[in-house]
């Protein structure tokens, strides 16, 4: 057996560090993840008026903003690379649309090619001026405010979850309370906006969620909600002051996604420490999944323990946690039979395209794979998986999903895949070689 301990979350570590630089006084945030999306996350929160101090192993003392995100001027804005980080981008664009001043929001290429449009047109309609600098809808973009008025406001969160989470971060600072209704065709991800939810009542904020039912709204305990339909869901945030305190981040199921993954089909049992059972993550649905494939889980009450078992293809839907397609779509290259993988077309716009960067991967490594517009259907080969050569090369497509997953096709043969970018995974587990080392 081989105990793997999970990296702390990343989406956790992104809404405990704002919520302690938005809170008056001092907070201590213990287990933040330490990776190149959280230092532009850090770095944003400093320069809008945040002092961020590293005590080392994944602890911070962080003193809270004084009065809100403080900008610059029209002429000479603040400065906010958010890198490629689409968290970092989404969350504060709106948490910094709470403030005062200009706020000039812009990053890699990559990342001026993701919408952002259903968020800014929010926040227009809240008071926000923003200046698209090179596409509608789209970064770099120029920010300017003088706070945003609450009342009402729609969102539609077809693309992302993470226009609502930005959104809900920053409602607590409107003057009067802000009730945001659900818009559009369809909601992803939504467990994360519960995470959001979950860190703001962390921080004493106030907060009540309805659902329409017969034509009339009720309100519904937050942590009741499995769905939220368009039309039939709103938050109402009140005015209030985030709460300092003492945090401490969860484990990250996204990045131990790989780990219990590599307990199925490796050649080793694999004990997974350091996850929350009763986390609010979405994708704690990794066990379900590799349970209907057919894996051995044990939880017990020093971690997850996955062992090497057979597995068979199955049919699911993945809308609600993106993060583990990749993941998911290598295990099923040792499944027998077809794995069907549905309601992914928000993945053509992640870091890269995923489905198709997991379609062409698998395919290097000898495995069919069908790629339609919002699926990706997987033609297992069972343990079978052919040995590629040696000198095989995956791709990465700058995107570290990619790498840590792709890391899955060496395990049937004991060895480690070579990628063409090893430190793409500073994105979110930078201790992922290091720590994959025990398996290959």
């Amino acid at each position: 057996m081989i105990t793997l301990q999970a990296p702390a979350s990343k989406s956790v570590s992104h809404r405990t560090l704002i919520a302690a630089s938005l809170a008056h006084g001092t907070s201590l945030v213990h287990h933040a993840l330490a990776s190149a999306d959280l230092e532009r996350t850090r770095a944003i929160l400093h320069e809008a008026g945040a002092f961020l101090e590293d005590m080392g192993g994944g602890s911070w003392r962080v003193q809270g903003m004084k009065h809100g995100p403080e900008g610059g001027s029209a002429d000479n804005p603040a400065d906010c690379d958010v890198g490629e980080s689409g968290t970092t981008c989404r969350l504060l664009t709106a948490v910094l649309a709470a403030g005062h001043g200009a706020f000039r929001i812009h990053g890699a290429p990559r990342m001026h090619e993701r919408p952002i449009g259903a968020l800014t047109d929010a926040l227009q309609s809240l008071g926000a001026r923003i200046r698209f600098e090179e596409k509608d809808g789209y970064p770099p973009l120029v920010l300017e405010t003088e706070g945003l008025c609450g009342g009402a406001v729609n969102i539609g969160v077809d693309a992302s979850s993470q226009y609502l989470s930005g959104l809900l971060l920053a409602a607590p600072f409107c003057p009067e309370a802000l009730c945001v209704s659900l818009t559009g065709k369809k909601v992803v991800s939504w467990p994360y906006v519960g995470l959001t939810l979950q860190v703001m009542e962390d921080f004493g904020i106030s907060f009540r969620v309805e659902e329409k039912r017969e034509e009339a709204w009720h309100e519904v305990p937050w942590k009741s909600v499995k769905e939220a339909r368009p039309g039939e869901l709103r938050i109402t945030v009140l005015p209030g002051a985030y709460r300092s305190g003492e945090y401490r981040v969860e484990g990250d199921w996204s990045g131990a996604s790989y780990l219990l993954a590599a307990g199925a089909v490796g050649r080793e049992s694999v004990l997974v420490t350091g996850l929350r059972k009763d986390s609010l993550q979405g994708d704690a649905v990794m066990l379900d999944i590799l349970r209907r494939m057919g894996a051995d889980i044990e939880v017990r009450e020093d971690g997850i323990l996955v062992s090497p078992s057979k597995l068979v293809g199955i049919t699911v839907d993945m809308g609600d946690c993106p993060d583990l397609v990749p993941t998911v779509a290598m295990v099923a290259a040792y499944a027998e039979g077809d794995t069907h993988i549905t309601n992914i077309a928000h993945l053509r716009i992640k870091e890269c395209d995923r489905i198709f960067a997991c379609s062409s991967e698998l395919s290097r490594a000898g495995v069919k794979v069908e790629e339609e517009a919002d699926a990706l259907t997987v033609h297992g080969l069972g343990p079978d998986v052919p040995a590629f050569d040696e000198g095989t090369v995956f791709s990465t497509y700058n995107d570290h999903r990619i790498a840590m997953a792709v890391s899955l096709l060496g395990l049937a043969h004991g060895k480690r895949v070579k990628v063409d970018d090893a430190a793409v995974v500073r994105k979110s587990f930078p201790d992922f070689w290091n720590v994959w080392s025990a398996l290959a």
